[in-house]
């Protein structure tokens, strides 16, 4: 391996952000390309082993991948140059989106491009479910976890962290018994209490102030997403139905139509997916007092979505050889993986039936979505079904199919 220079850092992480496009999956490659086969920065083993450590880990794993790759290489100033050269540039666009879409959104021709773009999110979220399950779902335990988590979110409406919580549990205990717990951190790292300390307090300030100023609205912000940045294992898909069902319902800050158009946008801007959260305050804050509340709202939740994530690469990156040997550990994240599948499930059925039908009722024994069949929309059905040739049978490129999917909605409401 070969450490770069800081301007070499700056360039090459300033590449990888601003060329994100296409989620984890894409994202992860493309710094293997950038890191491993062309400038040998890191090693393929070593590159491996920081990936199962992001997976362990809460939060965006492409993103703390980035992160632990500019630690490995020029210490904490690289690992914060690296993380936040992968989130800016799609912070930025982010930003203008969710303006534009504030300000824009109900034009009747936005609404048109949108009807496409919402019968495409359905095929992306069923996309992910699909390659998800063929890594999570390879033993009956792992089905009737999925099973469960799904049957527990739908249908009873159990929290999503109760959830996650307990595919844990299940498969820590039942794993054996740790061995060859090898490997120590380096000497030179610093001690995990002054790195708890350091970021705890980055973490928390914000959201103290916002207390101490009796901002209900800003602070639940603050609260909920920061919440959001413990619990999001197994990616920003496993979340987005949490997350939906707190800010719609709970809430009520946003519609489930502007969720699902959130989330087809944060889909054609690079960086993490999980930036869908900043969208999601930006839109809160302007419905709830205009563009400044909008712009506090988002910058509040980029911060707490984020710093976490510098926390628990800091903190748990020079300990990588120790946890990547403990048998527990990985078992739980199996167990949570198999879970994460059930509840990307439950996101796809909420959109299906916002997005395919125009009356939708509660079921009887919990808030669940249940479609009135007749009130089927031929029109969705139809752009959906075009969107699953061009995603699932012609294996088109996300942003390419986004936006064939937002002309196609144009010219149905020309027809």
């Amino acid at each position: 391996m070969t450490a770069p220079s800081q301007a070499e850092l700056v360039r090459v992480f300033g590449r990888i952000g601003l060329l994100s496009f296409g989620g984890p999956a894409a994202q992860i490659a493309l710094m293997h390309r950038e890191l491993v086969e062309e400038r040998s920065w890191l090693s393929e083993e070593v590159f491996l082993r920081a990936l199962s450590l992001c997976m362990l880990l809460p939060g965006p794993e492409a993103m703390q991948l980035a992160t632990y790759a500019g630690w490995r290489l020029r210490g904490t100033l690289g690992g914060l140059i690296a993380g936040l050269l992968f989130v800016l540039p799609g912070a930025l666009v982010i930003l203008l989106l969710a303006f534009g879409y504030a300000l824009y959104g109900q034009v009747p021709l936005v609404q048109a491009a949108f009807a496409g773009i919402k019968a495409a999110v359905i095929i992306i979220v069923l996309q992910a479910l699909l390659k998800v399950a063929r890594k999570a779902l390879t033993t009956t335990a792992a089905y009737l976890l999925a099973g469960a988590a799904f049957v527990a979110l739908f249908a009873v409406g159990l929290p999503f962290p109760l959830i996650i919580a307990a595919a844990a549990l299940y498969g820590g205990l039942g794993a054996g018994a740790a061995a060859g717990e090898a490997g120590a951190s380096p000497a030179a790292a610093p001690h995990p209490a002054q790195t708890i300390a350091l970021w705890g307090i980055l973490w928390i300030v914000p959201v103290a102030t916002v207390w101490l100023v009796d901002h209900t609205f800003l602070l639940q912000v603050s609260l909920f997403f920061s919440k959001l940045a413990i619990v999001t294992f197994g990616g920003a898909y496993a979340v987005l139905a949490y997350m939906t069902q707190t800010v719609v319902q709970d809430y009520g800050w946003i519609t489930t139509a502007q969720m699902i158009d959130a989330l087809g946008l944060a889909e054609t801007t690079p960086g993490p997916l999980i930036l869908v959260t900043q969208f999601v305050a930006l839109l809160a804050g302007f419905a709830q007092g205009g563009p400044g509340l909008a712009f506090a709202a988002g910058a509040l939740a980029l911060w707490v979505t984020f710093i976490p994530c510098f926390l628990w690469i800091f903190l748990a990156g020079p300990y990588l050889e120790r946890i990547s040997a403990k048998p527990r550990i990985a078992a739980a994240l199996r167990a949570i993986t198999a879970a994460v599948v059930g509840v990307i499930l439950n996101l796809a059925v909420w959109f299906a039936v916002h997005v395919l039908f125009t009356e939708i009722h509660s079921a009887p024994w919990h808030a669940a979505p249940v479609p009135d069949l007749a009130s089927v929309d031929v029109s969705a059905v139809g752009l959906t079904v075009l969107a699953a040739m061009l995603l699932l049978g012609l294996k088109r490129g996300m942003v390419e199919t986004l936006g064939v999917m937002a002309a196609a909605g144009l010219l149905l409401s020309a027809v």
